[in-house]
């Protein structure tokens, strides 16, 4: 069963307290890349229709772009939140799940694939306090060059990655995925595309601690 908004924000203030000091978020010593963005393109129809179901997800409007604060506390948060929900949503297939194709959905039932993951982590980092407009859905195409979502959360020192299939929080660019398009940090109904990775200051690496859970699967 998955925990409830409540618990998971205890969860969230238990893990940070037990682990402030062996929990240290580093800055790699190299250039740092963030996600070059383009024009807007179509949006995924999942995410339209996920819209539908769970309207107050899905505020519209324009807001102003915002970044994650690269704390250690907030770091920490990404790190708990991503392993977590990795570990209490089993993956399974739209198709076994819903029988039908695609069908983007919270994972309250505690069965998901990738975009459920992602919609969870994101929903629950927003309970938690971070700003929506840096928790961006993000379409890419893997090594076999299929389909898959993660969540691209936008920090002050970089973009990382949270992924289903890992539980390390990666730097954009040191996934082996193709970003194809995300959520606009204007608006999160507007998705544009994406272009080449722009150098700028460092990139975050988040280490993960050996106590980690299983890795869950698309």
């Amino acid at each position: 069963m998955l925990l409830g908004v409540r618990q998971v924000g205890i969860a969230i203030v238990s893990f940070l307290m037990a682990s402030a000091v062996v929990l240290t978020p580093t800055v790699a010593n190299e250039p740092g890349k963030f996600i070059s963005v383009g024009a807007s393109t179509l949006t995924p129809m999942g995410w339209a229709d996920f819209c539908l179901r769970y309207k107050g997800e899905c505020a519209a409007g324009p807001t102003t772009a915002r970044d994650v604060d690269a704390t250690q506390a907030n770091l920490a948060l990404l790190d708990l939140v991503n392993r977590m929900v990795n570990q209490q949503v089993e993956p399974k297939s739209d198709a076994d799940h819903w029988n039908v194709v695609d069908r983007w959905d919270l994972p309250t039932d505690g069965f998901g694939d990738c975009e459920d993951y992602a919609l969870l982590k994101r929903k629950i980092l927003i309970d938690a306090g971070l700003p929506r407009q840096a928790l961006l859905l993000t379409i890419v195409r893997d090594e076999m060059d299929e389909g898959h979502a993660v969540l691209t959360v936008k920090t002050t020192r970089g973009e990382v990655i949270l992924d289903n299939m890992t539980d390390d929080i990666k730097p954009w660019a040191r996934t082996k995925y193709r970003y194809v398009k995300r959520q606009s940090q204007e608006d999160q109904n507007i998705w544009v595309s994406i272009g080449a990775p722009v150098e700028t200051a460092r990139v975050l690496v988040i280490p993960v601690p050996a106590t980690a859970g299983r890795i869950a699967r698309r």
